[in-house]
């Protein structure tokens, strides 16, 4: 029979409301999570370990490379056919995007959570972890990258992001929609992720961070970061990836100092391109060697800039690792 490594990591699907405080807090063993999902053993033999307890907000890029490393010795042993992973809905996009970037794997790794806390009524996490293990048993899982599986969906960690605070179809893919479903105990897949990378690191460089474009902002924030030690800069940028003018000031100033600015869009749909040739405009902030994002959100491009910076400071290696593949396709 195939053998899973259930790997709980924390999250809502693990919490439980506590009646003095009447508020949800992580509560529930793995274990006790596993006993929910009834009638799993006919279908793969599961090995359980806990790997954290942690709220999704509470997960840092630290923890993440180490939750990879973690993964990564379960896929190494010929035993196992796939790795299911539980996490916080919050930050489980970057999480698993971080996964799919540094693990190197034939085997399913499937990612998922619940929306609601075992306390309240229509508790999806059982549901939502039943489906993730037939993903990972499945050999048409096999050589997708790491998966993200909750209602019934399947998406690729690469392309899916939390689009609801509270429904249980919060994870979406912008532009693609899901690669898959999960019917009964059948996984189907209609389609492959647009492209796949591979960035191996041993550390992460954490000094990026996110700034989200808005009308009239000047460069104060983009200096305040670059003084502060940053390695680089996320900006969510407007539309097709255009900046105020203000701000073009500061991120002149960042890239001299060896700063990699890559920019995305704030819009959900869509990705951004050099279409326009004014000041702040996407094709002025290229020629002045602005890194473009493609139709990553800013969460994930952030991510990514952090295991790209792991990998080298080279400028324009790291734009080979955000621009190659841009127009590839299915």
């Amino acid at each position: 029979m195939n053998k899973v490594a259930v790997i709980f990591n924390g999250g809502t699907i693990s919490m439980k409301v506590d009646p003095r405080i009447k508020a949800a807090v992580p509560t529930l063993t793995g274990e006790e999570i596993m006993a929910m999902v009834t009638g799993i053993e006919m279908y793969a033999e599961i090995e359980s370990y806990t790997f954290s307890t942690l709220p999704g907000p509470h997960m840092t890029p630290e923890t993440m490379l180490e939750l990879s490393k973690y993964i990564q010795g379960f896929l190494n042993r010929e035993d196992i056919t796939g790795v299911v992973v539980t996490h916080g809905t919050d930050t489980l996009e970057e999480t698993a995007y971080l996964l799919d970037l540094t693990i190197n794997s034939e085997k399913p790794v499937v990612v998922t959570g619940s929306m609601r806390n075992s306390s309240e009524l229509g508790y999806d996490g059982p549901a939502n972890l039943a489906a993730a293990i037939c993903t990972a048993i499945s050999a048409e899982a096999k050589n997708r990258g790491v998966l993200v599986c909750l209602n019934g969906e399947l998406n690729s960690a690469s392309e899916v992001t939390k689009a609801n605070s509270m429904s249980l179809n919060a994870f979406q893919t912008p532009n693609f929609g899901p690669i898959g479903i999960v019917d009964g105990n059948e996984v189907i897949f209609y389609r492959d992720c647009v492209s796949r990378q591979f960035i191996g690191i041993n550390e992460i460089e954490t000094r990026v961070d996110l700034i989200k474009c808005a009308t009239g902002m000047d460069s104060k924030i983009l200096d305040f970061c670059v003084e502060q030690g940053a390695k680089g800069l996320v900006i969510e940028g407007m539309g097709r990836g255009n900046i105020p003018p203000a701000m073009v000031e500061g991120l002149e100033r960042a890239i001299s100092k060896n700063v990699a600015v890559v920019i995305v869009s704030r819009c959900f749909l869509g990705r951004v391109l050099d279409s326009y040739g004014y000041h702040g405009g996407g094709k002025h902030l290229r020629n002045i060697g602005v890194i473009l994002g493609d139709n990553l959100p800013g969460q994930k491009a952030r991510i990514k800039l952090m295991l790209a910076l792991s990998k080298t400071n080279d400028i324009a290696e790291v734009r080979q690792i955000f621009e190659q593949g841009l127009y590839s396709e299915c």
